[in-house]
């Protein structure tokens, strides 16, 4: 089951319609601020959650009237709302989770974002945060990139937590071999794929990936 969940974060209209008529998903989760953009495109979501401390009663109001299912938790919680929302798709038996709205201008949220990925990579589930630039991933395991797939012009491979160990990579414009890389590292900023595909392997830590384009 394909799961999308619209965060609260910077949105760019245009491209989360189109990237929601080419991506289609099973099951959509607003979590709080996110269900202004979904109520905008005048599209509904399964399940609402959040404790709606940054969207407005209207747009609430809105959803209930359209007999939505709502969610309400208190604001003196341990979760931030995407991390409820990224457990819940777990819980759901999700295959795939794609994220939209977790970037932007608070960078506190987004880190957040970006950490609730190793949730889903801990219960094997593949896991996106996406927005116009960017797509963001988490790895504990090889990965290959297709170059007509990948996600822009650039790939930024940083260490998330624990050193990653014997990182090797081929297709690159800036190639690894054996390397140890550690979450003080910025070797991994800013590469380019040069062959019809990149191969990236390493022995242990977890590896965030990062496609961008300008």
């Amino acid at each position: 089951m394909k799961t999308l969940i619209i965060g609260g974060g910077n949105i760019d209209y245009d491209f989360a319609l189109a990237f929601m008529r080419e991506n289609p998903h099973d099951f959509v989760i607003a979590a709080d601020k996110g269900m202004e953009f979904l109520r905008r495109a005048e599209r509904l979501p399964d399940v609402i959650v959040g404790d709606f401390d940054s969207v407005s009663p209207e747009t609430l109001a809105w959803f209930a009237e359209k007999k939505v299912e709502i969610r309400k938790f208190q604001p003196q919680k341990d979760s931030t709302d995407m991390e409820i929302a990224v457990l819940m798709a777990l819980e759901n038996g999700s295959t795939q989770i794609t994220v939209l709205g977790a970037t932007g201008s608070r960078m506190d949220h987004m880190l957040g974002s970006i950490r609730n990925l190793s949730l889903a990579l801990c219960a094997g589930v593949p896991c996106s945060i996406v927005d116009a630039h960017n797509r963001i991933r988490l790895f504990g395991g090889p990965l290959t990139i297709k170059k007509e797939e990948q996600y822009g012009k650039y790939v930024s491979l940083l260490a998330f937590g624990e050193p990653v160990t014997n990182l090797t990579l081929r297709g690159f414009f800036y190639p690894l071999d054996g390397y140890t890389m550690t979450c003080d590292d910025a070797i991994g900023v800013s590469n380019q794929i040069t062959e019809n595909e990149a191969r990236i392997t390493f022995d242990s830590g977890r590896l965030l990936v990062i496609e961008s384009r300008d």
